[in-house]
């Protein structure tokens, strides 16, 4: 496994869905994961540094591993499968460890919000390890290491308040 941390949001502009770029702390291999608009927008809150006054899912569920005494260890990105990809939340509650299996969208939300690493399997990073080009994504170019990013052209301003205004249907329909 190795630590991976949040390069970048992006949209796949073929299919007009948001990606999250996951890039090795100790190296140049990346790791694209195709994700839904809610999500995305969770982790591109949470990026911002948007707060609400009363608490969103990912939000919640933080507030309620924290009143229950747990704390999430780490998140791992385990495999895909069928072009799925799945992760694990690895939670300690009185020194008890316990693996719960979750998306991986979500899982990067909440590790966001608990301030825990994120690994990926190096076997995904092995088989992702392709180029990405700037044509394939949009993606926010100008920022410097470890600086969270917002969809190109948008600074953190703007970010909030293109959010704030967005309407479910913004989002066009989800089917599972």
């Amino acid at each position: 496994m190795n630590q991976v941390k949040v390069a970048s949001l992006g949209l796949d502009k073929a299919t007009n869905t948001p990606v999250v770029i996951l890039q090795e702390m100790d190296g140049e291999r990346v790791l694209p994961i195709w994700i839904g608009p809610g999500e995305a927008s969770a982790i591109a809150m949470e990026l911002a540094g948007m707060k609400f006054s009363r608490p969103l899912t990912h939000d919640l569920f933080t507030a309620l591993m924290q009143g229950l005494g747990t704390e999430l260890q780490r998140v791992l990105i385990t495999k895909v499968v069928d072009n799925t990809y799945h992760a694990e939340l690895i939670l300690k509650r009185d020194g008890d460890m316990v693996s719960i299996d979750a998306r991986p969208s979500d899982s990067i939300a909440i590790a966001l919000r608990a301030k825990a690493p994120i690994y990926a399997h190096d076997d995904l990073l092995e088989q992702a390890s392709i180029e990405i080009q700037s044509s394939d994504f949009e993606v926010d170019e100008g920022a410097e290491e470890g600086e969270a990013t917002e969809p190109k052209g948008m600074d953190p301003d703007q970010l909030k308040e293109h959010l704030k205004n967005l309407n479910p249907e913004d989002f066009g329909r989800f089917t599972p």
